[in-house]
């Protein structure tokens, strides 16, 4: 595929928008693609939108330092050929559950792209809870992005204490939504452990990343 468009959203949010033939390829929200990053890395991302009819599909990257990924994604500019291998489904989604409440920070936020136009289209409830570094606030309404809370970087998710005093997880209302947890693992892991008392919903946790080892 082909690198057709690149946008810089912050200086750690890229937008890369490439063309090719996506008709026999299934796209839902989650769907991932494994990058060949460096001859001796892969790194996957996730698909934030896909028009399969004419040929496009994009990617919200973060890019994190001088690590492979980040390097890799950041040379990427317009006219660039990149061979991948087909993309690959996550199974987030259940259409019967009324309820979404999806966490994650800035390497999530392709999936809550993927996510917004079917909850949307079909009614769901939804609140996306976004832990983003200061320079990335204004990333989520730059996306149009709805019903999101947006938390600084300083350690609240790694507090047991506070997170259940968070407003959504105290709300009986909320109490059966289904909980997609991602990005920073630590913060999944103990967002993890205070619903498991408390929602009787499904909980879907997948930490993207973790403090002090090698990944993006």
């Amino acid at each position: 595929m082909i690198t057709t468009k690149v946008d810089y959203l912050s200086e750690t949010i890229k937008r890369i928008q490439f063309s090719g033939n996506f008709k026999d390829v299934h796209v839902g929200m989650g769907s991932f693609i494994d990058f060949r990053v460096s001859d001796t890395d892969a790194r996957r991302y996730t698909i934030s939108y896909v028009d399969t009819t004419n040929g496009l599909l994009e990617l919200i990257v973060h890019l994190h330092g001088n690590a492979p990924g980040s390097c890799f994604m950041d040379s990427l500019g317009v006219g660039d050929d990149v061979h991948i291998n087909p993309p690959r489904a996550y199974n987030y989604y259940d259409s019967s559950v009324e309820k979404y409440v999806i966490f994650g920070d800035e390497t999530s936020l392709a999936l809550v792209c993927s996510f917004l136009p079917v909850l949307t289209q079909h009614q769901h409830s939804f609140q996306f809870y976004l832990e983003l570094d200061e320079e990335n606030h204004h990333i989520p309404n730059l996306l149009q992005l709805k019903n999101y809370a947006v938390f600084s970087k300083n350690g609240s998710f790694s507090n047991e204490n506070w997170i259940s005093a968070l407003p959504l997880v105290q709300s009986p209302e909320w109490q059966q939504a289904n909980f997609i947890l991602t990005g920073n693992a630590q913060s999944v892991r103990t967002f993890r452990k205070v619903l498991k008392g408390k929602s009787k919903g499904k909980i879907v946790s997948h930490g993207y990343w973790l403090q002090g080892k090698k990944g993006l």
